[in-house]
């Protein structure tokens, strides 16, 4: 089947591969799967039980409400396409991950993880005044930023290498399914990575 035969849906082979690009890396998921890693590599089992703690609070609550949201109707899709139906789900995330960043501090969480929440915290405080203006690219962010921080946790040069390849391709395919415009995949993409080393940097990790 050539690119422009449907692949089912009225959809082409590569409008398919770009909505599956979109949905295994969406913020939720790196949102939800990257703090036990880092939990776990800062300070072993104990710390990836944090990491879990972390993602409760920084992913799952968003995530459920934002399910809510699609389920009930308010919500055009868990990957909030309308630019407009996004300030409720952003708030609600801000709170979690403020939340979380509180008790994994009053409770002495490993450094790097609280590194990384913060790093969560400073990205949305960067990115949801844009978006109540311009539809930045979360997408591009989540996953320019969950790089970053990968890049300190394993081998870094092997690391950046790949995430940059998958951070391209993520921002290929918001662009491909015309959810955004390439200008607005690359801020989404320097914020998340800006916001990233900017956090680490200050807690010297």
């Amino acid at each position: 089947m050539t690119d422009q035969e449907m692949a089912g849906g009225g959809e082409t082979t590569a409008e398919a591969a770009a909505r599956w690009v979109t949905g295994l890396f969406a913020p939720q998921v790196l949102v939800i799967g990257l703090p036990p890693l880092v939990g776990l590599m800062a300070d072993g089992w104990p710390g990836a039980v944090w990491g879990l703690v972390a993602s409760a609070l920084c992913g799952g609550i968003p995530a459920l409400v934002i399910l809510n949201g699609v389920r009930s109707g308010r919500l055009d899709s868990h990957h909030l396409v309308d630019r407009a139906s996004r300030t409720v789900p952003l708030m609600v995330a801000v709170a979690s991950v403020v939340v979380a960043l509180t008790l994994l501090i009053l409770l002495g969480a490993p450094r790097l993880l609280v590194a990384t929440v913060t790093a969560m915290l400073a990205a949305l405080a960067v990115t949801v005044p844009i978006t109540l203006r311009w539809k930045i690219s979360f997408h591009a962010a989540v996953s320019a930023g969950t790089v970053v921080v990968l890049a300190h946790v394993l081998p870094a040069v092997p690391t950046l290498v790949v995430g940059a390849l998958v951070v391209a391709t993520v921002c290929w395919a918001r662009v491909r399914l015309t959810h955004h415009t390439p200008a607005q995949v690359a801020a989404g993409t320097v914020t998340g990575a800006g916001t990233a080393w900017a956090a680490l940097s200050a807690f010297g990790v």
